[in-house]
């Protein structure tokens, strides 16, 4: 973790996903939509980001683990987090394909191609000006590709946005080429990949943006940690899901006062008391849980999660704790190939395929084809003060630029002047002889104080002179 991160500012945080709402989607197209696996995620509305939070928090990211370094140890961004804030399936075939020309794929599965199709990137501008609106007695052909358009901008505006502006990737389109076959792909592992992904170059002292979806890591910290949780206007209704909606009802009016500052001493404050190991207790009790509750046993699955050719690990052993699992130290990891190879049969990923990828030997894919013989195993015996120990020992703690003994004392100073200047304004003439003297005993008390804190800055000042003289000059002696 770079110490030249806190000089770094305030990222810019890219999502696009405030244009969503002006598709009108018709009752056809919803059913296209849930078969492809969006059904719950499509009902996310748009969250407010704050920047300052997020910045916090990739400061605190790193690469080689896939982690957060927090006071209380490593956390993360699980799989089932994935579930259950965003409604996305974490099961399933890796999301990857073939490279093909990206105007040819334009044609044939949305009927045109843009004039401006540069390095297979289309505008998400464009989707939304061709395809927001689909007639409602049109035919399934021009309903498929409507649908096919509003899957691309969803995607490309949200869990795989891109630092690049208003643009989306072709690539992702042929994956949705048949609906029933793209809800066999584990859209939720892709997306944290991609966030993954996002999060470790974004880390780096160089980098002044973070694409991906931010709605994901900032609701994960919303639940996780007792640290810049906007306020409700009305209760929020835990029985939402996905588990996001929770944060609908978020307070209106100005944004949080906090800034990179407050939230980086935040974090470097924090306590094991400030985080909810297992937030989501209560609430997975809710019905619509109920269909992706099988595959929550994933989120203890160390395996590799895919998106086209990015590889990031899944390293859940060393965060234990967000499962109810006493934390013990964990095993050291491996550097990893983050890219692999193109497939070359395109999506399909049928037994034969599998065959295939194991003769190729490409390791990442097999990891995550195993990924149900991947789930990590519990110790019955952990010491945490150990893993504690070990941890202290490989962390940097603090992030924020400790405070300066100079500033301290004049924040202090003012403070104290404060409380001197509040008790100076009472009337003091309509008080009882009780409230007089309390009020006496205040000002007093306040008045000493400051007395003492300039003698004291006084005395460390004529000590700070005597020592350099004395550096100079060793004849010199204390007078004091």
């Amino acid at each position: 973790m770079d110490r030249t991160l806190q000089e770094r500012g305030v990222l810019r945080c890219h999502e696009h996903s405030s244009m969503l709402e002006q598709w009108k989607l018709t009752a056809k197209q919803i059913e296209l939509v849930e078969k492809a696996g969006f059904g719950y995620f499509r009902t996310i509305p748009t969250i407010s980001l704050d920047n300052s939070l997020i910045s916090a928090l990739v400061e605190r990211w790193r690469r080689e683990t896939n982690t957060f370094h927090l006071p209380v140890g490593e956390m993360t961004i699980t799989l089932e987090d994935v579930a259950l804030l965003l409604g996305l399936p974490i099961d399933g075939k890796p999301v990857m394909g073939v490279t093909r020309t990206p105007g040819k794929v334009c044609e044939n599965l949305l009927g045109k191609v843009p004039e401006d199709l540069n390095g297979g990137m289309v505008k998400l501008t464009w989707l939304k000006e061709c395809f927001s609106k689909c007639p409602e007695d049109a035919p399934v052909e021009e309903i498929e590709r409507h649908t096919r358009a509003y899957l691309l901008y969803l995607v490309g505006c949200t869990i795989f946005s891109t630092t690049t502006g208003n643009k989306v990737s072709v690539m992702y389109l042929p994956l949705f080429e048949k609906f029933d076959e793209a809800g066999k792909f584990a859209w939720g592992a892709a997306a944290l990949a991609f966030l993954y992904r996002a999060l470790g170059n974004a880390s780096l002292k160089s980098q002044s943006t973070i694409s991906g979806s931010l709605t994901l890591l900032q609701c994960w910290s919303y639940y996780r940690l007792n640290v810049g949780n906007p306020k409700f206007n009305d209760e929020p209704n835990d029985g939402c899901f996905p588990f996001a909606l929770r944060w609908k009802g978020r307070a209106s009016g100005p944004r949080s006062n906090s800034n990179i500052v407050s939230y980086r001493k935040a974090l470097d404050s924090l306590q094991h008391s400030d985080v909810k190991w297992l937030p989501y207790k209560d609430l997975d009790s809710s019905s619509s849980v109920g269909d992706i509750k099988e595959s929550l046993i994933l989120r203890a699955s160390k395996t590799v999660l895919i998106c086209f050719d990015k590889a990031e690990r899944h390293l859940p052993d060393r965060c234990l704790r967000q499962f109810g699992v006493l934390q013990p130290v964990p095993l050291d990891v491996p550097r990893w190939e983050r890219k692999i190879r193109a497939l070359d049969q395109g999506s399909d990923l049928s037994k034969e395929a599998e065959l295939q990828l194991k003769g190729k030997n490409q390791a990442e894919l097999r990891e995550w084809l195993e990924r149900r013989l991947r789930i990590v195993q519990v110790e019955e015996v952990v010491d945490e003060i150990k893993y504690m120990e070990w941890y202290e020992r490989i962390t940097r703690k603090f992030v924020g630029r400790p405070e300066s003994l100079e500033s301290e004392f004049q924040r202090i100073v003012a403070a104290m002047r404060e409380i001197a200047d509040i008790a100076d304004s009472f009337p003091a003439d309509r008080m009882d002889s009780r409230d007089r003297k309390s009020l006496d005993d205040i000002k007093n008390a306040a008045h000493k104080s400051l007395m003492d804190l300039v003698g004291d800055s006084k005395k460390g000042r004529r000590k700070i002179a005597t020592k350099r003289k004395r550096e100079d000059d060793p004849t010199i002696k204390d007078d004091y």
